[in-house]
């Protein structure tokens, strides 16, 4: 073994050591948790002995069994709760408050909102729209007490704090605000009057806005909370449920979202359980369905962050997505300290959530990765749907008018494609006609420049019927992103779709077809029809006739396949491309009547007597080649 290496395992076994004795935890630190540990076996001793001895004295009867089970449980929590063992005694109870749109209800355990409804929503099947259900809701502050106890605020018991009116239900409308506080004392309910510390929720409502206010405020913890503290723990956990029509579709659109605090957005993937950990700054994170969010947003930033999404299966239980979030807050002992914290409570439309200034509208999808994609929604058709829905029309209408101004628009695009494939159309002959001349594989060059060399005498260009297609695309791909994604179509009824926002069902199949669905979209099956006719006429047109084998089956089966993708997507998106087509036949009709091909024709034989003019590019390149030709001869 050489110098060197003795000496690399000399420093490697002296880092070992070094970090296993900065590793160890003092004497101070390993006798307080062997005290923690002897206190929680004896809790827990002591709770089997009193559910035993309970159990025999009531002769196991259910309901004693289970009183027995949650006193024990009680007592267990109020030992391990240190100052705040009182707090964790009492009785649930609910008050209201609520504005023109939102209904919250605030638990009295945990303080946190146990539900909020949206006064001005339903569900596909007309129940009351509530966010999430309290009873699957975890929300509380988690710290560590001076005496070595570790408390969650969701376990205390929370009372109102003097508001000058009585009673369990406040409400506000119009341009007024009203303000609900809450609080828990570490001694319980009965040190209200002795003047001590305590933990405040502040809730603030205005009017008509989905935006509260949530002021977390720790008053006089001192003594109470651990001096060593220096931050605290906020967990958030809650379920999501199902509200619309197709299950599918809205599992598929919810996921959890956070914007970091350099204004990056970002989310967890839709299609697959995951959790993440976030080391950087936190401005706020959004549980998100297909329509609706529940979104809070720190005071300044959460230092650090772990978030989780996990998806269910379709059951009765209406069980959506659970969604999971423990954050880190800045804490100083010292004094009070203070949260100015907010939270939303509403739909994910574009102009409310923009309003805010904190990149919320970035859950919708509307391309943002694309930048093409996302200023077409935004500055084109957001602005022209919002125009059209201020006359108050139909959605259906509505839609209709949007396909006509996209389609003049285009119009342009589309006069271009018809005179290129009008064009190849007329060379199509003498294109054949090069092709019975190079019949040979070991031709096959000669006959592609012998084309090429047709088509610029000619005037035609083969591509010049792609670029128009190339352009459009970023519309159709905009309007695929925009329509299942808006909120102004849910729920929004035209002939026989009753919600452009979900699929059109006219046939509900007693069995299921893979790939397609247990229902008929009649909306959709007239799209695919469209689309297979447009295929058809848009074969017709092109004159070449060295389209690979098997293209134009595949052209065919691509709208059959499109059939059962779309069967169970928005109607209002179908619907859409059906008009989209219906309108491309007739500008097509439209600009037949318009070109003369006999003209066209004439045109392109004048333009083939003519020389050919060449380009800069191909001037030097013949340059090139007769200098190397004359360097090679001398």
């Amino acid at each position: 073994m050489s110098k060197n290496n003795i000496i690399g395992l000399v420093v490697i076994m002296a880092l070992l050591i070094g970090y296993s004795i900065y590793m160890t935890p003092s004497k101070k630190e390993m006798e307080a948790a062997r005290r923690k540990a002897d206190s929680i076996a004896m809790i827990q001793k002591a709770d089997s002995i009193a559910i035993a001895a309970n159990l025999a004295a009531h002769k196991n009867s259910p309901d004693s069994v289970a009183k027995v089970i949650k006193d024990s449980l009680s007592n267990e929590l109020a030992a391990n709760s240190g100052a705040f063992a009182k707090a964790t005694k009492g009785e649930e109870k609910f008050y209201t408050i609520e504005n023109d749109v939102l209904k919250l209800k605030i638990s009295s355990k945990g303080g946190y909102v146990y539900s909020a409804q949206l006064k001005s929503y339903k569900t596909y099947d007309s129940l009351p729209l509530i966010l999430y259900r309290g009873d699957s809701t975890k929300f509380g502050f988690e710290f560590n007490t001076e005496d070595l106890k570790t408390v969650n605020t969701g376990d205390l018991f929370f009372i109102p704090a003097s508001t000058g009116k009585s009673g369990d239900s406040f409400s506000v409308s119009g341009n007024d605000s009203l303000q609900f506080a809450i609080r828990v004392y570490p001694g319980g309910a009965d040190s209200t009057a002795k003047g001590k510390g305590y933990i405040e929720y502040v809730y603030t409502l205005k009017g008509k806005d989905y935006m509260v206010g949530f002021s977390v405020r720790f008053v006089g913890m001192k003594g109470v909370i651990a001096q060593n503290s220096q931050d605290i723990l906020l967990t958030w956990n809650t379920d999501l449920y199902r509200h619309e029509k197709s299950f599918k579709n809205e599992l598929t659109q919810s996921t959890l979202y956070y914007m970091d605090n350099t204004g990056d957005v970002n989310n967890l993937p839709e299609t697959k359980n995951k959790e993440e950990k976030v080391t950087t700054p936190i401005k706020w994170v959004s549980f998100k369905d297909q329509f609706f969010s529940v979104t809070l947003i720190a005071p300044d930033k959460f230092q650090s962050s772990e978030v989780a999404c996990q998806s269910r299966t379709e059951d009765s239980s209406r069980l959506l997505k659970s969604m999971s979030s423990n954050f880190t807050l800045a804490y100083n002992p010292s004094g009070d300290q203070k949260y100015d914290m907010r939270w939303y409570f509403g739909p994910n439309k574009f102009k409310i959530l923009r309003s805010y200034g904190l990149k919320l509208e970035r859950q919708i999808p509307l391309g943002w990765s694309f930048f093409l994609m996302q200023w077409i929604n935004r500055f084109a058709v957001l602005p022209v749907f919002n125009w059209l829905e201020s006359f108050n029309i139909n959605y259906g209408i509505i839609i209709l008018i949007l396909t006509v101004l996209l389609k003049i628009v285009l119009f342009p695009i589309a006069w271009k494609t018809y005179i290129s494939s009008a064009k190849m159309r007329i060379l199509k002959p003498e294109v054949e006609e090069i092709n019975a001349k190079y019949p040979k594989k070991e031709d096959a060059l000669k006959k592609q420049q012998a084309t090429m060399a047709l088509y610029k005498k000619a005037g035609a260009n083969p591509m010049s019927g792609c670029v128009p297609m190339l352009l459009q695309f970023p519309i159709l791909i905009a309007m695929f992103r925009f329509f299942p994604a808006s909120i102004e179509l849910r729920q929004q009824s035209f002939l026989w779709a009753h919600d452009l926002s979900s699929y059109d069902s006219i046939l509900n199949l007693p069995f299921t077809i893979p790939w397609y669905g247990d229902h008929v979209s009649l909306f959709c099956l007239l799209m695919t029809i469209s689309t297979i006719i447009y295929t058809k006429m848009n074969n017709d047109m092109m004159g070449s006739t060295n389209t690979m084998p098997g293209m134009k089956t595949m052209m065919y089966l691509m709208p059959i396949m499109f059939l059962g993708f779309f069967n169970s997507y928005s109607s209002g998106l179908s619907y859409y491309y059906l008009l989209a087509n219906l309108f491309t036949f007739a500008q097509m009709f439209v600009i037949r009547r318009m070109v003369n091909e006999q003209k066209l024709h004439a045109r392109i034989q004048e333009n083939k007597k003519k020389p050919v003019a060449k380009s800069g590019f191909q001037k030097r390149l013949e340059e090139m080649a007769k200098k190397q030709g004359y360097q090679a001869k001398k």
